[in-house]
């Protein structure tokens, strides 16, 4: 099963950055929405990438509405 966060390698391929700093730049810029820990690493909502990037989308797909012709 997968982790709520995006891990440390996972921020790595979706920034292509190493450095925090970096990380945060390139996250702000793709309009990805993180916290930072008090320890300094970055929390990055799976979900979320998901939503952004349009993949596993959770919402149910609505049924046009079709009018009743007799």
């Amino acid at each position: 099963m997968d982790s709520m966060f995006l891990t440390d390698e996972e921020l790595t391929e979706l920034t292509a950055k190493r450095q925090s700093a970096a990380r945060i730049r390139a996250l702000r810029g793709m309009g990805v929405e993180h916290k930072v820990r008090p320890d300094g690493s970055i929390a990055v909502l799976r979900a979320h990438v998901e939503r952004l990037f349009g993949e596993k989308t959770s919402k149910p797909k609505m049924k046009t509405w079709q009018p009743a012709f007799h």
